[in-house]
């Protein structure tokens, strides 16, 4: 009879924990979130703020006509959420912009043109699937026309300081015609006889007010949505901190005006890597230069201690300052 007590006691107390454990259970933990759940409560999505008014070198955007609005919203939206290009372009436009601005300034060219090198090439060397190439896409013919040297050993297109002189020229140039630089913007991308002919077929006077073909429609907006970015970067979600930024190129420049028989050789001559003068003079294309008829070039070198990344970061100053708002 002992043996069958403690047997039931034995069970009852089994039956108890179970009980105790499974109430437990049930009032003191919360289920667990699914993960499509979790996904919904903390993952939000929301539409960047759209500015009340926008100008282009002086000519305010008219959003008050439904699909201008509609077509800033639209890049806007698209620059705001492309984070990871956004944030290079930042990052390069610390280092390249200081360069840019003062040649537009020394032409008479608008500060806002610097956001049309932006869209066109994010601040790098790059290439079109058309041959256009550099920080302002220049085509091997306009290029020549507006006197840079293109060839298989020298392409300007990619010396920023020489191409952003061409650049100016032809904006001017441009604004001869049109008087307006809103159009000289689009005709930048469409060319100039292209944007005439489509004025005068379309009986119209503003870029606003033309139907053009998909890339120069979107054209201006681009500009336009980057120059709201770049003006209030916080306000579309973008921390900006010094460190992040690309620092500037401490450079000096040496004259060439003779042949070189190894770019290899000259850098070595210089205490430096092929591939940083490469990096410092990415218009060299070729590991030598003929140069008959002894034309002078200069060739960037770095300053000491260029080289050193941490010692070019700790020379960083004003962090926000290009793009419109204070530290």
């Amino acid at each position: 009879m002992r043996n069958i007590a403690i047997y039931i006691i034995s069970i009852a107390l089994v039956f108890l924990a179970i009980i105790t454990f499974t109430f437990s259970s049930s009032t003191d933990e919360k289920p667990k979130q699914s993960y499509y759940e979790n996904y919904k409560s903390n993952y939000k999505i929301y539409n960047p703020p759209m500015p009340t008014d926008i100008d282009f070198a002086g000519e305010k955007a008219p959003l008050n006509i439904y699909y201008v609005n509609e077509k800033l919203q639209k890049e806007i939206l698209k620059n705001t959420y492309w984070h990871s290009n956004s944030l290079l372009v930042f990052k390069r436009a610390n280092r390249w912009l200081p360069i840019i601005e003062p040649i537009l300034a020394k032409n008479n060219i608008p500060n806002d043109f610097k956001y049309l090198a932006i869209i066109e090439s994010g601040l790098e060397n790059v290439v079109s699937p058309a041959g256009a190439r550099g920080f302002w896409q220049f085509m091997p013919s306009t290029a020549k026309e507006y006197n840079l040297t293109v060839n298989k050993q020298v392409d300007e297109r990619y010396n920023v300081e020489k191409a952003t002189q061409a650049a100016c020229d032809y904006l001017n140039d441009a604004h001869d015609i049109f008087g307006n630089w809103t159009l000289v913007a689009a005709a930048y991308n469409r060319g100039i006889s292209g944007i005439k002919k489509q004025l005068t077929s379309q009986n119209v006077d503003s870029y606003y007010g033309l139907s053009l073909n998909s890339e120069t429609g979107r054209y201006v907006y681009r500009i336009l949505a980057i120059k709201a970015i770049f003006n209030q970067p916080s306000k579309y979600g973008y921390q900006l901190r010094e460190i992040d930024l690309y620092p500037a190129m401490e450079t000096y420049t040496v004259k060439v005006d003779s042949a070189i028989t190894s770019w290899g050789n000259f850098a070595k001559q210089n205490n430096i890597s092929y591939g940083m003068l490469k990096e410092l003079n990415p218009w060299l294309r070729n590991s030598k230069l003929s140069n008959e008829k002894g034309i002078k070039y200069e060739i960037a070198l770095p300053l000491e201690n260029m080289s050193n990344y941490e010692a070019l970061k700790r020379k960083l100053k004003d962090v926000l300052g290009i793009f419109g708002e204070e530290k």
